[in-house]
């Protein structure tokens, strides 16, 4: 496997892809120059075999399928999610401190760690909302230099920081911005003039801030990765080269990417929304299908829901399991919890592991240990609303939800080749536990 070539491929998309918004422009942009055409939510869908397609909803989630014929088995499908813990920038953001410095108000999005911001180079992205003759219109907008930073307070003033610290997200996480001008309001004025309007005519925003220190290699040997934004774009990443390198036969490839999984999924483009459903309903009428045919082929179908996992830290491997143990460059995690918050039960463990097997690459499981409470993901909240076999997986990495997180070199590869095998295979439901695997 060619890991250097994979890692400065998810290193690009990583740096490019500040927020949930320009990650989605980006995998959109791959869709167009592989020859997918585009549908929307809004207009009829005229879908035919032998055909790719992609659709996005609030232009931070993202559905992109093939149909490989109109009678298909069912769908082999990979979900994963584009949002980060993050900060947002609050409307009216601009704070005058004695009249010399300018910070901006902002909010936690996700359940970040904050130690990690302090005092490194920050910048402003996202989408803006203009108004036009006809009514509204989103431009992205990406202040593409190192403009804020969120500075420590000195030890000297604060001598216990290192014995414990909580940090107030009112206080303390506030980024400076600038020093004090004649104009007021030098915030919206620079993102108008990014977004090429006037900042009369900015209706409202979603703007995030974000890290500006690009992903690097790192390691004796460069086994290591680090990188803002690995949980989850390392997935996203790894599931749109698989997607354009399949070659589906017997059922449909759906590469999924949703946003808003860290705080919840329960929005119109999160997991929790109807946007799967809705999607794979109408990819069954437009081939013609009866719900009865769209049910049957749900039965027959496989989602792989991949968000990345802990490995075992190497300064607190207690926290770890003891026998379902994940390490960096060892190979794509299954994931299994008790409590169902993660939805792997043996059915879908088999098949993961089978496809992994398939791809030739490695794998290994995880579970919290018992006394420690795991987060959720996208499985068992993507199961509400569509219900099927589910297994969910990840790419074991350290400092998960730090603005700058560490995986392995080779992961990222594995997962390629394993979803590349995914959505070129097919799962047909056998009766009393037993399904038929089909693997091109």
């Amino acid at each position: 496997m060619k890991f250097d070539q994979v890692n400065k491929e998810l290193f690009s998309f990583l740096n490019q892809s500040p927020n949930a918004f320009f990650a989605v422009k980006n995998m959109c942009d791959a869709f167009r120059q592989a020859g997918m055409t585009r549908l929307y939510e809004g207009a009829p869908w005229n879908l035919a075999p032998g055909r790719g397609y992609y659709v996005t909803r609030n232009d931070s989630s993202v559905i992109a399928f093939r149909i490989p014929k109109a009678d298909y088995t069912g769908f082999q499908m990979m979900a994963s999610h584009c949002d980060s813990p993050v900060f947002k920038i609050k409307t009216n953001a601009e704070i005058t401190i004695d009249k010399q410095y300018v910070k901006l108000n902002v909010e936690k999005y996700g359940g970040l760690l904050c130690a990690p911001w302090f005092d490194r180079p920050l910048s402003a992205a996202g989408r803006v909302i203009v108004r036009t003759e006809d009514g509204i219109e989103t431009r992205l907008v990406n202040v593409d230099r190192d403009l804020m930073i969120i500075p420590n307070l000195a030890i000297h003033m604060n001598r216990q920081v290192n014995d414990g610290y909580k940090f107030n997200a009112q206080v303390d996480m506030l980024p400076l911005f600038c020093e004090k001008g004649e104009e007021s309001d030098a915030f919206m004025r620079l993102i108008a003039a990014e977004a090429g309007v006037s900042a009369e005519d900015i209706l409202d925003t979603d703007l995030f801030l974000y890290n500006r220190m690009p992903a690097v290699s790192l390691g004796l040997n460069n086994e290591f990765i680090a990188g803002g934004r690995l949980d989850d774009l390392q997935c996203a990443f790894a599931s749109l080269k698989g997607f354009l390198e399949a070659a589906p036969k017997d059922s449909v490839a759906v590469h999924c990417v949703f946003d808003n999984e860290e705080v919840g999924s329960g929005t119109k483009q999160g997991a929790g929304g109807t946007f799967l459903k809705d999607t794979l309903h109408r990819i069954s009428r437009a081939m013609g299908r009866t719900e009865e045919e769209y049910l049957m082929s749900i039965a027959s179908s496989f989602l792989v829901s991949a968000d990345n996992a802990h490995a075992v830290h190497p300064n607190h491997p207690d926290k770890t399991d003891p026998t379902n143990r994940t390490y960096l460059n060892k190979g794509i995690v299954i994931k299994y919890s008790a409590n169902q918050k993660y939805t792997t039960d043996a059915v879908s463990g088999a098949i993961m592991r089978t496809i992994c097997r398939q791809a030739n690459v490695p794998y290994q499981t995880f579970t919290n240990r018992s006394d420690l409470p795991g987060g959720s993901t996208l499985g068992n909240i993507l199961q509400s609303q569509v219900a099927l076999n589910t297994v969910d997986i990840g790419l074991p990495q350290l400092a998960m939800h730090s603005p700058y997180e560490t995986a392995g070199a080779k992961d990222t590869a594995y997962l390629i080749e394993a979803a590349r095998v995914l959505f070129s295979s097919s799962v047909e439901e056998a009766g009393n536990g037993s399904y038929k695997l089909k693997f091109q």
